[in-house]
This record gives structure tokens, sequence and C-alpha cells, in this order.
């Protein structure tokens, strides 16, 4: 597809929120909270704020720089900005590589965000309602234990998120952005303005704030390594899709510093959100993934207005779920539709159905399919190692490296409006510290 039929972000404002919505997923909402619950609070965070500016930041700029230069999909995005540069057609391997762990990481994914619209209809018809820990353990256990259940909101999801991406660039992802992001922003601060009513606001605020530096240790600074790299959902293909829709006239490093900064409010936001709720009902903080689905659902369901607290909570999780979801669908969409005669509808569908049916084998891994298939592990499982300690780490150094040594310093300067110091501290972030990081993350994951 040429420069002049690409299609492209209205605003820059529209591509800020599609591109934040990417990044604010379950992880920000589910697991960031119960990461920093199970690493000790605030040196946690400190930590991940580090990481974010040295290692995130960089690769999301440089994901961006090389999808808009390329002006396709991620490999030939790749494949063509290799050759500008007088670079082997090799480099398309990031792209590949890309395009396949958003592929697998949305059929999972999707599996994740039918849990949560079953929750939200779990709020409504008041399931949680008087439930003790048991009850609710059971409510839980019993969903993953049903296969057809399972089945049913993860094709509800999946149609969803089809439904979005058909629609295009401008209609779909941006007119989906455009409405959940503020409904997401808006769920939050209501759900942050209840916490400060429970009487645990201020506990919150020191746990998150008010760093304990004797919790840090190796395994606190990696966790918090590894959280900033995937957080921004870099390595999959997807920033360099959403650049590819970028104008030359965007200020990358300007935008990004945007897009880091809400995406760490939101995620520091879930926090104030989740953790008063926690203190308040003596809650286990440290509970792991079970946080989200069983830990609060059991305090919703034994609190005045825990109804709507918990649809609202609900909303948000699967808000922040089909944002994440769309943008992992479209640099899959975007390959099928430049690389086959396949209009932008039936690539959606194509792609769409692929994972989906692929998401099936994970959802059976919870019961029917329990037993190991590679390593010890289930399909749900196998993908979720796969992608996120290989193929991402491996994406993201890949990108990162290739910018940093590859392409002509002046071009990248002059792409990012680099002069004097400042492109003294990009080539050292870009050629030393970020894929140092990168590295340590891939190692210590293995």
């Amino acid at each position: 597809m040429s420069k002049t039929t690409h299609a492209q972000w209205s605003s820059r404002l529209s591509f800020i929120l599609a591109a934040t919505g990417s990044a604010v997923g379950l992880g920000n909402i589910w697991k960031f909270p119960y990461m920093v619950g199970e690493s000790g609070g605030a040196a946690f965070v400190l930590v991940y704020l580090l990481c974010i500016g040295l290692i995130g930041l960089p690769i999301l700029v440089t994901e961006w720089m090389i999808g808009r230069r390329g002006q396709s999909n991620p490999v030939n995005a790749m494949a063509s900005v290799a050759k500008q540069a007088g670079q082997p057609k090799i480099w398309a391997l990031v792209g590949i590589s890309g395009v396949i762990g958003a592929f697998l990481i949305l059929s999972f994914y999707s599996v994740i965000g039918g849990w949560s619209l079953y929750y939200t209809l779990g709020s409504v018809t008041g399931d949680f309602s008087g439930q003790d820990a048991d009850g609710i353990g059971a409510l839980f256990g019993g969903m993953l234990a049903s296969p057809g259940l399972l089945l049913l909101w993860h094709s509800i999801f999946m149609l969803l998120v089809i439904g979005i991406v058909a629609r295009g660039v401008t209609k779909g992802l941006e007119g989906a952005v455009n409405v959940l992001m503020p409904a997401l922003a808006l769920l939050l601060v209501v759900l942050v303005g209840y916490g400060m009513t429970t009487g645990h606001f201020g506990e919150a605020l020191n746990y998150l704030f008010n760093p304990d530096w004797s919790a840090l240790n190796g395994e606190v600074v990696l966790a918090a390594l590894g959280h900033a790299f995937f957080t921004l959902s870099l390595g999959m293909g997807i920033m360099i899709a959403y650049g590819s829709y970028l104008g030359e006239k965007v200020d990358l490093i300007k935008t990004a510093r945007t897009v880091v900064i809400m995406d760490t409010v939101i995620a520091l936001g879930a926090g104030l959100a989740i953790f008063p709720i926690v203190f308040a009902n003596e809650l286990d903080l440290a509970s792991g993934p079970s946080l989200i689905f069983v830990t609060l659902p059991l305090a919703f369901g034994n609190m005045g207005g825990g109804l709507i607290l918990g649809l609202m909570f609900f909303l948000l999780l699967t808000f922040a779920a089909l944002t994440s979801a769309i943008s992992l669908l479209e640099p899959v969409v975007e390959f099928v539709e430049e690389r086959t005669p396949l209009s932008r509808s039936a690539s959606t569908v194509v792609a769409g159905i692929g994972a989906w049916a692929l998401g099936i084998a994970a959802l059976l891994s919870f019961n029917l399919w329990s037993e190991p298939v590679l390593f010890g592990l289930g399909v749900f499982d196998l993908l979720d190692k796969l992608t996120s300690k290989f193929m991402l780490p491996l994406t993201g150094l890949g990108a990162i490296v290739f910018a940093g040594w590859f392409l002509s310093r002046e071009g990248v300067a002059e792409d990012l409006g680099l002069s004097g110091g400042k492109e003294m501290v990009w080539v050292a972030l870009t050629r030393v510290i970020a894929p140092i990081g990168v590295i340590v993350v891939f190692i210590s994951s293995l």
C-alpha cells in the first residue's frame, strides 16, 4: 500500500488515545496492582517508573518511527526501512515476530476479556452479594471448569473486537477509543473517589508513594523492569502498525512522553481505587492474579453499594481489555489486508476467527484439556510463556538494536528533532541502556 492510500489518524489526540488504550490493558488494572502488592509497594513503583523512562520510552518511539517510515504493516515496514538503510531484508523477521506475537496473545487475552464480561454481568445480577470467600472461590472455579461458559464469553468478547476493528482506523479504532478511554477515565475517577471515603485512602497513598527501600531486591527490580517493558504494548507489532498511520508532523518523543504519563497515571489510579477497598476489608494484597477475580468480588459482595461499585469496576476492566484487544488484532489485520486481495472487513474476520479458534484451545486448558501439552504447561500457560518470555523481548530487542545501530544517526535525529545533548542521550539509550535492559529481562525470565 502506498503512502497516499494508507490510512491516517485524524488527529494527534486520537493517536494518543489509541496508543494509551493499547498500553492501558489488563496489565494496568489487573497485573500492576497485584505486582505492587507482591513486591512491597512504593519502592517497586519508583523502580518501575525509572525503567519506563530508560527502556519503555525509547523502544516505543523506535517502533513508531519504523512504522511511520514504512507506512505499512510491521513486516513490510521493517523490510522497507531496512532496504532504505541499505540493510538486509532479514530485519523483516522483527515484524514477523511482532505480528505472530500479537496474534498469539490475542487468542488467550480474549479468554480473560470474556471473564471480565462474565463478571460484569455477575455484578448486575448480584452474584457476589453476601458470598463468603469459599462462595466467591467456587464462582471463579465453576467458571473455569465450564467449557461452554468460557466459550460463550470468549466468543462475545472476540465478536466485539472484530466488529470494532473491521470498521477501519478512523471509524473503528478511533471511534472506539474516543468513547472507551474517556469512559475508562471517568470510571477510574469515581472509584478513586469512593476509595477516599473508605477511611483507608491515606494507607493506600502511603503504600504506593512512601518507599520501603528494604523491600528492594534483585527480584523486585527485575519484576519492575519486565512490567515496564510489557505495559506499553512493546514487541507486538502494535506500535509499528499504529505508527504506520502517523503523519510526518507528529513529534514522536513528546507524544510518547504523553502516552507514558497517561499509562502510568491510570496504573497508579487503579492502585488508588483497589488498595483502599482491600485495606478496608482486611483482604490480602499479595493474592496475585486472584486479587481481581476472587478477592475484590468478595469485598464488593459484602459492602454497602457493592453492586454498583462492582459493576463499575468490571466495566473498567472490560473497557481496558477491549482497547488492548483491538490493538492486538490491528497489526494482524493490517498484514493480511496488505498482503492478500482481501478487504479490510474480510481480513478482520479471517484474523479474528483464527485468534478465536486458538483461544478455544487456551480456554479448554482450564478443564477438558488440563493435561500439560509441552514443557509441563497447558495451552493457555504455554501461549503466555512463549510470548511474554521469548517473542516480545526478542522482538523489542530487534527493533531497538536496528534503530540504534543500523539506521543512520543523522536520519534518526532528523525524524525525532534531536540535536546536541539530546541526540547523545538518545544514542546512549538506544545503543546501550535499553538493549541491556531488555537482555536482562529476557535472561532473567528464563
